[in-house]
């Protein structure tokens, strides 16, 4: 269909073919007046168009294109790639909201915006951005450079929630995040037995700090495709809770036989990060589905992946790699989460006496750079939970809790009314991984960063979408 529109209904002509050859001229002219890199750009720009188009108006091919870039954004950047691949992201987010805005108005259809986590969502983004004004915030772009990351990047659950329409949609966005980790996983293994190729060692090494926290203990802790091991550790467990949630779904003997499978492997290369906080989520997310499922079956799941980790939180080795596992479920023992409790109560005065905190970015990288002499610009938070509390206050604090707590009683809601058994299985997936990401954002900052905010608002959409196509397929289900 985009062939004919294009090249048979608006090119094959006397002014379609003028238009081209006068696009050719300037192509040569750029190159032979301005060097090779000028016409480069141009086709570049050119090449662009088309897949511009192709996002704004088959948004679901824009939403995989998302979803596949903010896997590889990092990847490509350490490849030697100068593009501003985090604008490039930014960019189809905006004009995929574009599209969905032009698309709502022409049905006159807001439905998607009166939910009540679209309400909250939106009260979220409404409240980070008035926070600029905050009297007592050190710097104005800290702002600036942090909202995206933390309240315009939420954007996305109205996209997912509204243009994700059918079945067969979710089940290639699952295939494409499986495929996408797999590929992750297989990197880390590269990583881990291989070594590290040449731009990644110069990136490693082009910051001190950064050598400092990727090795520990006389060895390299892999961050495989992703920004950094936690990052790569935390979407390798929720690679590996989506396979396990899966089990238990209407599908066909030899698909649950490979996600067993995957569900090993993310399991197992997820210890390569090093990410003590990471290795806790798989079994956290397990209580809960035991909790939600709570028969036989499942009961028979939690036993094996109980028994298996309890196998290598006890077995004695002296393998580095599952001594840090085994010591992420003594947490007395970790000075790591030692210094973090020590710091977070030293915070909480000043958490105490400023209800809507220091200021979006005062803390960590932005708050270093914009603001380097002020109070928190030094605070290591190391907590989501703790940043939103001293930079958005107690009270961004309490309102992203409500949050959190909507998202999750929504998922189990929709799990018990859905009468689909595949849109049921898909449901409760998204519910453990959103529980995962909650329990993972208290000992890191876990909803910030590529490509993990993008599955976090797919996974919170989807627990929406599955009621929705539930409900279409079956008219006769009622709402609690």
């Amino acid at each position: 269909m985009l062939r004919q529109k294009l090249l048979v209904e608006k090119f094959r002509n006397p002014l379609g073919f003028s238009v081209l050859l006068a696009v050719s001229l300037c192509i040569a002219a750029a190159t032979a007046y301005k060097g090779i890199i000028a016409g480069a750009l141009m086709l570049t720009g050119l090449a662009a168009l088309p897949v511009i188009y192709s996002i704004a108006a088959y948004p679901r091919f824009g939403m995989m294109a998302l979803l596949l870039i903010s896997y590889l954004l990092f990847f490509l950047m350490r490849q030697g790639i100068s593009f501003p691949m985090g604008t490039l992201v930014d960019g189809i987010q905006l004009l995929l909201f574009a599209a969905m805005l032009l698309r709502l108005k022409k049905e006159q259809n807001g439905s998607v915006f009166r939910e009540p986590v679209a309400i909250l969502i939106m009260i979220w983004i409404g409240y980070n951005i008035v926070v600029v004004a905050n009297p007592v915030a050190a710097s104005r772009l800290a702002w600036v450079y942090s909202v995206r990351s933390v309240a315009i990047v939420m954007l996305m659950y109205f996209i997912f929630s509204y243009q994700i329409r059918s079945v067969a949609f979710i089940r290639q966005l699952f295939k494409l995040w499986l495929a996408l980790a797999v590929f992750g996983a297989l990197y880390a293994i590269k990583q881990e037995y291989i070594g590290f190729s040449f731009y990644e060692l110069e990136w490693i090494r082009s910051d001190p700090r950064i050598e400092e926290l990727f090795f520990i203990d006389a060895h390299w802790r892999k961050f495989s495709i992703f920004s950094d091991p936690m990052v790569y550790s935390y979407n390798m467990a929720a690679a590996a809770i989506l396979c396990l949630s899966l089990l238990s779904g209407p599908f066909a003997g030899w698909k649950k036989a490979v996600l067993a499978l995957l569900a090993v492997l993310f399991g197992w290369v997820m210890l390569y990060s090093g990410t003590r906080s990471a290795y806790v989520l798989i079994p956290a997310a397990m209580i809960l589905y035991s909790v939600l499922k709570f028969n036989r079956r499942s009961m028979l799941l939690i036993g094996i992946t109980g028994t298996f980790f309890a196998v290598l939180v006890f077995t004695p080795t002296s393998n580095p790699l599952l001594i840090r596992f085994q010591t992420a479920f003594k947490p007395s023992d970790d000075p790591s989460f030692n210094v973090r409790t020590t710091n977070q109560k030293l915070i909480q005065p000043y958490i105490r006496s400023h209800p809507i905190g220091g200021g979006l970015g005062a803390t960590g990288g932005w708050g270093q750079r914009f603001a380097p002499d002020s109070y928190l610009a030094n605070f290591p938070p190391d907590s989501g939970y703790v940043r939103i509390a001293v930079e958005l206050g107690w009270i961004g604090l309490l309102l992203f809790c409500i949050l959190m707590f909507v998202i999750l009683k929504a998922g189990i809601d929709n799990y018990y009314r859905i009468r689909d058994p595949e849109l049921k299985t898909y449901c409760l997936a998204m519910t453990l991984i959103i529980f995962a990401f909650n329990i993972g954002n208290y000992p890191q900052e876990a909803l910030v960063q590529f490509p993990s905010n993008i599955i976090f608002f797919l996974a919170a959409a989807l627990i929406n979408v599955t009621y929705r196509l539930d409900r279409q397929m079956h008219p006769e289900t009622k709402t609690l």
